[in-house]
C-alpha cells in the first residue's frame, strides 16, 4: 500500500499510513465497526436478515382473480375467488352488468376472498380489489350462457286470493332429474307460519301444501331461486323472483250423491243447500276431496275430449268450475228438466245444478253457487259409487295423508 505525506507546523514532513489518515478524519472502515461488539459472523447475519425484511416490505402485492381477467365464457357453476400473495386484502367488490352484486367472505389471513354464491350465467362482472398496502386491481369476465333452460309455471296467480284448499303447484317445462336441487331452490312460507312441504307428482310437477287447509287470511310467499340451478344434465333454471298469494274465507262444499244434495259451509256455518245431479251408473263421479282449479262463466264441453265419442257437444255450459284435469266439473245445467236435480244422477260424471241458458239469471242455483265460489275452494264428493280421485288429477293432493305427502318430498 502506498504512503502519503503531510507537513507539520514546522514544515517537516511526516509519513502517515492510509489507516491513520482515516482514523484522524473520524472515518473507520466497515470491518472495524462490525468487530466492535460480538463476532463478525453474527453481525453479518443480522445485516442479511434486515436486508431481507426491507425487500419483503417493498415487494408489491400480487392479486389473482378467478375467473381470469378477460375470460369471455367463464363457468357459472363455481364461485368467484380472489387471492393475494405478498399482501392482505382490504376490499373486494364484484358487480354484474345486471346490477347484481356478489357477496363473499375472507379467510382468516385475509389472503383469499370467495363469493358466497356462484355468478349468474350470461353476465359480465367487474371485480374491484384493494389491498392493505394500497394496491388497486380491476378485472372483468363474462360468464357463458346455458345451452338449455327450464321455467316453472306456478298456480295460483301472483297477487290472487284463493280458497283454503289451494296448493302452490309448479309445473316445469323440462323434466327434472335432480329433484333435491330444484326443490331446495324453491321456498314457500306462510303468515301465520305453518309447516309447508313439497311433494313431487312427476318429474315436471311439484306441489306444496300444509298438513291441513290454510287458515283464512293467510299470506303465502313463493320464492323461486331457480336461476342457474341444474335441473338435469345441461339444463338450467332461469327464474329468480318472489310472488305472493292470499287466502280468503273458508268455504267447504260437500256433495252427497246418495241424497243428491250439496251443502255449502262458510266459516263453519251452512250458507246454502242445493239439489244436484251427479254421474249416472255408467259414468260415475269421482269421490274424494277436490279443489276448484278453473272457473268459466260459460264454456264449451265436448264428449270427445274426455273419451266419450260424440255423445254431447254443448257450446255454452254456464257457470263451469273445474274439479279434475280429466274433465270433472261442477256446473250449471239448463238442458235437463228441473225435476232431475235432487232426484236422479244423470250426468256423464260432472255435478250439475239447475241453471239458465246465457248464464245471466241470478235466481238459479248454478249462478248463485258460481258467484259464491273462489278458485281454491274445496268440494268434497261422497257416495258417488266411484273410487277416490287420484291426488295428481287436478289440485287434489288433500287426498293423501300427511305422511304420504311428506314421503313425496325430495328434501327430508
Amino acid at each position: 500500500m502506498g504512503d502519503s505525506h503531510i507537513s507539520n507546523r514546522s514544515g517537516q514532513s511526516e509519513k502517515w499510513s492510509r489507516r491513520g489518515i482515516l482514523a484522524a478524519l473520524g472515518a473507520v472502515p466497515a470491518t472495524t465497526l462490525l468487530t466492535g461488539c460480538g463476532s463478525g459472523s453474527a453481525d453479518a447475519s443480522q445485516g442479511s436478515s434486515a436486508t431481507a425484511s426491507v425487500r419483503a416490505a417493498t415487494r408489491k402485492a400480487v392479486v389473482k382473480v378467478t375467473p381470469a381477467d378477460g375470460t369471455t365464457k367463464a363457468d357459472f357453476t363455481a364461485p368467484v375467488e380472489v387471492t393475494v400473495t405478498d399482501g392482505t386484502l382490504a376490499s373486494v367488490k364484484v358487480t354484474g352488468n345486471d346490477g347484481s352484486t356478489l357477496d363473499g367472505s375472507y379467510n382468516k389471513a385475509r389472503t383469499t376472498w370467495t363469493s358466497s354464491r356462484n355468478p349468474y350465467s350470461g353476465t359480465r362482472y367487474t371485480v374491484a380489489v384493494a389491498t392493505q398496502g394500497g394496491t388497486q386491481e380491476t378485472a372483468a369476465f363474462t360468464t357463458k350462457s346455458p345451452g338449455e333452460t327450464f321455467v316453472g309455471y306456478f298456480t295460483p296467480e301472483a297477487g290472487s286470493t284463493s280458497g283454503v284448499g289451494m296448493p302452490v303447484s309448479i309445473n316445469f317445462t323440462h323434466a327434472v332429474s335432480d329433484r333435491a336441487a330444484v326443490q331446495k331452490a324453491i321456498t314457500v312460507t306462510a303468515e301465520p307460519a305453518v309447516e309447508i312441504v313439497g311433494h313431487w307428482f312427476s318429474d315436471t310437477r311439484l306441489d306444496f301444501r300444509p298438513e291441513t287447509y290454510w287458515a283464512p287470511g293467510t299470506t303465502i310467499t313463493l320464492g323461486l331461486r331457480l336461476r342457474d340451478v341444474q335441473g338435469t344434465d345441461g339444463v338450467y333454471g332461469v327464474q329468480s323472483k318472489d310472488v305472493t298469494f292470499h287466502i280468503g274465507r273458508r268455504q267447504i262444499s260437500t256433495v252427497d250423491l246418495a241424497t243428491k244434495q250439496m251443502v255449502v259451509e262458510r266459516g263453519g256455518e251452512t250458507i246454502a243447500t242445493y239439489p244436484v245431479s251427479g254421474g249416472d251408473p255408467d259414468h260415475t263421479t269421482w269421490s274424494g276431496i277436490m279443489v276448484i282449479s278453473e272457473r268459466f262463466k260459460q264454456t264449451r264441453m265436448e264428449s270427445s275430449t274426455v273419451g266419450l265419442g260424440d255423445e254431447y257437444d254443448i257450446s255454452d255450459v254456464p257457470h263451469a268450475q273445474r274439479l279434475t284435469t280429466s274433465g270433472t266439473f261442477v256446473h250449471g245445467n239448463y238442458w235437463a228438466a228441473d225435476s232431475v236435480f235432487g232426484s236422479r244422477n244423470t250426468s256423464h260424471g260432472c255435478v250439475g245444478l239447475h241453471d239458465a241458458k246465457g248464464a245471466n239469471d241470478s235466481s238459479v242455483d248454478g249462478y248463485k253457487f258460481y258467484e259464491s265460489s273462489l278458485l281454491g275452494d274445496v268440494v268434497i264428493v261422497k257416495n258417488s259409487g266411484e273410487r277416490t280421485v287420484e291426488p295428481s288429477n287436478g289440485l287434489n293432493g288433500w287426498n293423501l295423508s300427511w305422511s304420504d305427502w311428506k314421503a313425496g318430498s325430495a328434501v327430508q
